[in-house]
Formats: structure tokens, C-alpha cells, sequence
């Protein structure tokens, strides 16, 4: 703050500097003026002595006139300006005044503007942002903040302070969320609802947590909080899709239905592409119930989550085997990813490893995705339709895909310069022997 106000000082020095010369000149003027007016009345004297001698008969009116002559023409010589002299002097008094004030003036009007449009916060001094060592700054791709550690960080310490802070609770939980760290958004979505037990959309929002820590499946537990919510809110448009899909995955393909017929009802109709969706899904659902043969949902449904190997084909009945060959076929993308011995130096054990599918053209959005440590590698996965993240299923896409592997020492799910990544050859979903290498480090 020191240095600014003296930096400060120096302008407006500076800027009296080209004021005060001038006008300090003038007032040397106004002495010249001032020596005139004695000048003046040296002459006036002057003249009234030559009109005394002239009443005294000691000069006579030729010497009178011609001695008058004589001092006008001496004064105006000397003071050629002698008919302003008066009004020059008082303006040389105003000018001491303009001085003066103009001298107070400049550093009082600008500290008084500065305080007043300036930002004087600015002037404090500021802390040093820190970095959690888990977390940096995924804010500057995820939510557009260069320094979100540091927001999350602060938004924790207020809520050590505040704990009854809902509105905090919530935006913490959200943020775990999404940056896919779904046991601390679990934890969070908890403090909220002791807190607000009754509210059917946080409840819905956690059913869907819920879900998320259990492999994405709705069954059990996420479900039942779905139910409650809806006994809350039966208009809630989430926890109706949430509904039908855990219906769907329990086979309750009636109630799947039901619930998605009260979704599409609550869906405006210009939202096209929405209502197209959900009056699939409700085909699909009264198909199942009527004994039809199940779709691309129904397919979804049997693929095995979480990157975990699914049971034996000997232990199923022959029927529920062939569908699920069927289902690897058209729905999954499975492989092994390995780590290059060149790479592995730069990485630790706990670091976080995102496996995701994506178009090979077009957005880079992920399709799925799954996430290990560096600890688990090598490893083998598979990415089904349960771990979409773009709200299009790999059973769907038509395209061909590429699959990558990222180790991001920061924990987020967004590229992050430093991070370490390889790429697949381009892939048609339904590859189940795709080769991904982390060999690269990204600039």
C-alpha cells in the first residue's frame, strides 16, 4: 500500500508541475505591475508640485506646459500600460489566491476520486492461493474457475465454521459429484438431509449417489429414497425417470411404464427430442410386460457395471447366456490398459486413472467411463451403457470410437496439463480386445 500511495504522490506532483509555473509567472508580472502603481503615483506628485509652483507664480505657463509635457511623456515611456495598472493589480491579488487553492486542490480531488471509484480493497495485501494436494485447479475446465481448489477448499473451512449451512452442503456435494468423487458427494448429500430430510429433490439427488456408489445400480437402497421422494413430490420429473429405471432393472416392466407415462406427461412438448426418448422407453417397458422381446434398454440392463467380469455363461440358462454374448456385442467396449515403464516414475500409487470411451470425430465429450489408480494397473475393463456420461449409450453410437486411459494427479476428470494418457486404435463398440498404453504426458 506504501509504495502505491507514493507512487501516487509523484503524479500529482508531476501534475502541479505543469500548473504552478505558469501561474507562479504571472505573479512575478503582478511585482512589475506593482513597482508601475508606485511609479504613477511618483508622477502624480510630481505633477501636483509643478501646478503648486504654477499658482505660486514661481514658474510660468510656457515653463508649466512645457515642464507637464515633459513628465507625461517620461511616464508613459516608463509605464506604457499605465491606464490598466489599477485593474492589473487586483487580479495579481487573486492570482496568490489561485495559488494557493489550486495547490490543495489537485492531491485532495484525486485521493477523494480514487477513494471514491477506486478499489481500495485492492490496496490490501493478498493471500497466497494454496493447492490441496489432492485437488488443483480442475475448475478451469469443469466450471470455468482458474483457481477451484482453492473456492472448494474455502468452501469446506466455511462449513467447518458453519455447519448448518444447507445451501453449502449442497454445492459441496454437487462438486464431488461432479468430479465423480461420489463417496465425499454421498457424505455430503448427508449432512444436507440431516438437515433437510423432507426435500424430494435433494433426496432424489442422492438416491442417484446412492446409486452411483454401488456400481450405478438403483436397486435397493436407491430405491426406496426414490420412493420417498416421490411421496413427497409426485411431480418430481427426476425421481419419476429414477423410478422407471429402477422398475426396469427389477423387471417390474408395469411399473416402469406407469412411471415413465407420469415423466412424459410433466415433459413440454417442444423438447422433442426428450419426449422421442422417453415414449421409447414406455414401448419398450409394455413390450417386456406383454411377453415381447427386450430392446436396447433390456440389454443395457443385463450388461455387467463397474468394470466387474460377469458371471460364468455355464451358470446361466442357455437363453440368458446368449443375450449376454449378444449384449458384449453390441453395448461394451472391453480390453486391458498398461502403464510404459518411461511413465511410471511420474505417477503414485493413489493417482487417479479415467478410462473413457469417446467418438473419433466430432465431440470429445466421454461416451463412458471408469475410474482406478495407478496401484490397479495393469488392469482389464469394460465400458457399458450404465457408465455414460453424455446421455448417449455405447449401444446406440454408430460411429467408431477410441478409447483412452489418463492418469490425473489432481483427481479431476477434465485433461489437465501434466497429465499422462494413451489412445487406442479408432474402435467399433462391441471390441473386446482393445490394447490401451499410457505412454504420453500432455502438454
Amino acid at each position: 500500500m506504501t509504495s502505491f500511495w507514493v507512487v501516487a504522490g509523484v503524479f500529482i506532483v508531476g501534475a502541479l508541475m505543469f500548473v504552478l509555473p505558469t501561474l507562479w509567472s504571472k505573479r512575478n508580472r503582478d511585482g512589475g505591475v506593482a513597482r508601475d502603481a508606485t511609479n504613477i503615483d511618483v508622477y502624480r506628485d510630481q505633477l501636483a508640485e509643478l501646478d503648486s509652483d504654477l499658482r505660486s507664480d514661481i514658474l510660468t505657463r510656457e515653463q508649466y506646459e512645457q515642464s507637464k509635457r515633459e513628465l507625461q511623456q517620461r511616464m508613459l515611456e516608463d509605464i506604457p500600460q499605465g491606464e490598466t495598472m489599477a485593474a492589473t493589480l487586483m487580479s495579481g491579488n487573486r492570482n496568490v489566491a489561485t495559488i494557493t487553492l489550486t495547490t490543495l486542490a489537485v492531491p485532495l480531488l484525486a485521493v477523494s476520486l480514487y477513494l471514491w471509484l477506486g478499489n481500495t480493497k485492492a490496496l490490501l495485501p493478498q493471500p497466497a492461493a494454496t493447492e490441496h494436494p489432492a485437488m488443483s485447479s480442475a475448475g478451469s475446465a469443469e466450471g470455468g474457475h482458474p483457481d477451484f481448489s482453492s473456492v472448494l477448499e474455502n468452501l469446506i473451512a466455511r462449513l467447518r465454521d458453519q455447519p448448518d449451512d444447507i445451501e453449502g452442503w449442497l454445492m459441496l456435494g454437487r462438486t464431488y459429484a461432479m468430479m465423480q468423487r461420489f463417496n465425499e458427494a454421498k457424505e455430503a448429500y448427508e449432512k444436507v438431509l440431516a438437515l433437510a430430510p423432507d426435500n424430494s429433490e435433494v433426496l432424489t439427488d442422492y438416491a442417484d449417489i446412492v446409486a452411483m456408489t454401488h456400481d450405478g445400480s438403483l436397486v435397493g437402497e436407491p430405491y426406496e429414497l426414490i420412493k420417498k421422494a416421490l411421496r413427497l413430490d409426485a411431480r418430481n420429473p427426476k425421481a419419476l425417470a429414477l423410478a422407471g429405471t429402477a422398475e426396469f432393472e427389477q423387471k417390474k416392466y408395469k411399473e416402469a411404464a406407469a412411471s415413465w407415462e407420469k415423466l412424459l406427461a410433466l415433459v413440454p412438448p417442444s423438447e422433442a427430442e426428450l419426449v422421442q426418448s422417453v415414449r421409447a422407453s414406455i414401448d419398450e417397458a409394455k413390450s417386456l410386460a406383454s411377453g415381447g422381446k427386450g430392446g436396447m434398454i433390456a440389454r443395457a440392463m443385463e450388461q455387467p457395471s463397474g468394470g466387474q467380469t460377469p458371471p460364468p455363461t455355464e451358470n446361466k440358462p442357455a437363453a440368458a447366456a446368449g443375450a449376454g454374448a449378444a449384449t458384449a456385442a453390441s453395448g461394451t467396449l472391453s480390453g486391458k490398459v498398461t502403464l510404459s515403464p518411461a511413465m511410471a516414475a511420474k505417477t503414485s500409487p493413489t493417482d487417479s486413472v479415467y478410462i473413457f470411451a469417446r467418438a473419433k470425430a466430432g465431440p470429445r465429450a466421454p461416451l463412458a467411463t471408469l475410474r482406478l489408480q495407478v496401484k490397479d494397473l495393469p488392469a482389464s475393463f469394460t465400458l457399458n451403457d450404465s457408465m455414460a456420461r453424455s446421455g448417449v449409450q455405447l449401444s446406440t453410437f454408430p460411429d467408431e470410437v477410441v478409447v483412452g486411459a489418463r492418469i490425473s494427479k489432481s483427481g479431476s476428470p477434465m485433461p489437465q496439463s501434466g497429465d499422462l494418457q494413451g489412445l487406442s486404435q479408432p474402435t467399433r463398440v462391441g471390441d473386446k480386445s482393445i490394447n490401451v498404453v499410457i505412454d504420453q504426458q500432455l502438454p
